[in-house]
């Protein structure tokens, strides 16, 4: 099996990334065949810190389900409503699958709402032997043996895919990349959907708020601007991404990053 292809847009959830990059390898690559209609990509992160201390990594969130394997704990890991610290210690790696937005809810079979900032044990969902799964994973030589056990394991259990999910996969597009849109009720008319029937089809398919997402979208976007030189003027950059002011900004982000806008870009360019 050849090397799939990598994702080559840059991670925006991984806080301080010219750090991160010192302390750990991460690829992505995009499935293929059948998983593609239910994952963004594989994720493959690996480690070896050697008698260094451990090193925590922060991670903001994406309205995304992960199917992780790791040795200190694989699982199903519902979306996250705040920011996710991981400790890596001694030597390590994990696989996770990232679904696309809203897949998760045919494999689930009930709302995905029901297990936002939850992480459920693989046998909850799937019925595999967890260590047994979890080995045929991770006791492989490379990346692409890893992607290929968990494929082999994740494939004969997938659903006819769902339409709700490229509809989905549209409005959220919209959230993201339309400049300035911060209110619910602007990504509903943009949707061609009433504010109720918004919220209704994010819980169920989504697991968080379309205000929340929309949130998300804005304070990624600043994480990744600060992170990689793209913005010296603080009010400049809270004015584009749509906040009243910078002071509202600034709460937001420390909120979910753990530091001022100022002090993130110092420490991230350091």
């Amino acid at each position: 099996m050849s090397t799939p292809a990598t994702v080559q847009d840059r991670p925006k959830g991984v806080v301080a990334p010219a750090h991160a990059r010192k302390m750990f390898r991460m690829e992505r690559y995009l499935p293929a065949g059948r998983l593609a209609a239910f994952l963004d990509h594989f994720w493959i992160v690996e480690w070896d810190l050697g008698s260094q201390p451990p090193y925590v990594q922060r991670t903001l969130p994406y309205p995304c389900v992960h199917l992780v394997f790791d040795s200190a704990r694989s699982g199903i890991w519902g979306v996250p409503t705040g920011a996710f610290d991981y400790e890596l210690k001694g030597r390590g790696k994990v696989c996770g699958l990232r679904f696309r937005p809203g897949a998760f809810r045919a494999i689930l079979g009930r709302p995905l709402q029901s297990i936002s900032d939850q992480v459920l044990a693989l046998s909850e969902v799937f019925p595999w032997d967890e260590g047994a799964a979890q080995r045929a994973v991770l006791d492989t030589p490379d990346d692409t043996a890893m992607m290929l056990a968990a494929g082999r394991l994740l494939e004969p259990l997938l659903p006819a895919p769902d339409p709700q999910v490229e509809r989905i996969a549209a409005i959220l597009r919209m959230a993201e990349t339309t400049p300035g849109l911060t209110q619910v009720e602007q990504l509903a008319q943009d949707a061609g959907m009433g504010v109720r029937s918004l919220q209704q089809l994010f819980g169920e398919y989504v697991g968080v708020s379309p205000k929340w997402t929309i949130r998300r979208f804005r304070l990624h976007e600043a994480a990744d601007r600060l992170a990689n030189g793209e913005e010296s003027d603080l009010a400049a950059l809270a004015q584009a991404l749509g906040y009243f002011d910078q002071a509202h900004f600034s709460a937001d982000f420390r909120k979910l990053v753990g530091e001022t806008p100022s002090r993130y870009r110092k420490r991230a360019r350091a």
